[in-house]
């Protein structure tokens, strides 16, 4: 969000906390994106905000909810307030426990690997309606194929790109291999180190797709401890994943820290992974 959005988004959610009687005495931002989460003292409220006309809360609030009864290492919803959306002064707010984390270590491989299997494992078994992880490779194909919204993405770039999302794509899907319900964006940032263990946030990323898909956001290094993974399957996914998120720094609105330096970056990761593992992405 810009500066002065950002202002009106902590008032709005100072204001409609402090409605449904949780004290509220201030707010302090700790991540603004297309969103901004703040945390609110001293209730202790990890309140997301984001513009009314652009969000998708309502998703998150039931993945959160259904994710934490089935007891999945999720981030919680507030339990003293009801677990929804709240509207106010154009804002969409929901309401989330706040987590202290633990100062320490980073996370280990093995414990990050483990998490997620218990993540994959208990969301199994859950009955819930979520896009395809292929939606997810069609908004970024949409940034790359409009020249308005990625006004500085040059030719060849547009070119290397469109290729690798449309053919990755394609490959994935044409192996045929099972599915189920996925985090979606498992990167180091989606996870939470706190005193009861690691936890998963931001769940408004949940999609359907090969656990590969999810395994592709993690380091390198997980993936040799996570059981049955297919290789040549998770290869695939990291390229388009990479791909995936080279294309949202070219995005004209995207806010990222240093976002086109690392938009070049990703083209010439792409490039030199498709190179590396003999991949033909062309039609």
């Amino acid at each position: 969000m810009q500066p002065s959005e950002v202002k009106r988004a902590v008032e709005a959610a100072k204001s409609m906390a402090s409605a449904l009687g949780l004290r509220v005495d201030d707010g302090v931002v700790v991540h603004n994106s297309n969103r901004i989460a703040v945390h609110l003292t001293p209730c202790d409220v990890l309140a997301r905000v984001a513009p009314a006309a652009h969000h998708n809360a309502e998703f998150e609030v039931e993945v959160g909810r259904r994710l934490s009864t089935a007891g999945c290492p999720v981030e919680k919803l507030d339990p003293r307030v009801e677990p929804r959306v709240y509207i106010r002064d154009g804002f969409a707010i929901t309401l989330w426990t706040y987590y202290e984390v633990v100062p320490s270590q980073d996370i280990s491989p093995i414990e990050y690997a483990q998490t997620l299997e218990m993540h994959h494992a208990c969301i199994r078994q859950i009955d819930l309606t979520a896009p395809h992880f292929t939606d997810r490779v069609a908004e970024a194909q949409r940034l790359v194929s409009d020249r308005v919204l990625t006004p500085d993405l040059d030719d060849a770039g547009r070119k290397l790109l469109g290729d690798a999302l449309r053919g990755l794509k394609r490959s994935i899907l044409d192996r045929g291999t099972p599915e189920q319900l996925l985090h979606g964006e498992p990167h180091p940032g989606n996870f939470l180190k706190t005193k009861n263990g690691l936890l998963l946030i931001d769940l408004e990323t949940c999609c359907r797709g090969p656990v590969e898909f999810d395994i592709a956001h993690a380091p390198e290094d997980v993936s040799e401890h996570y059981p049955s993974v297919n290789l040549s399957l998770l290869r695939e996914c990291q390229v388009l994943v990479r791909a995936m998120v080279t294309a949202w720094r070219w995005d004209r609105d995207d806010q990222f820290p240093n976002g086109r330096y690392w938009g070049i970056e990703g083209i010439n990761q792409v490039r030199l992974e498709l190179d590396r593992y003999g991949m033909d992405v062309s039609d």
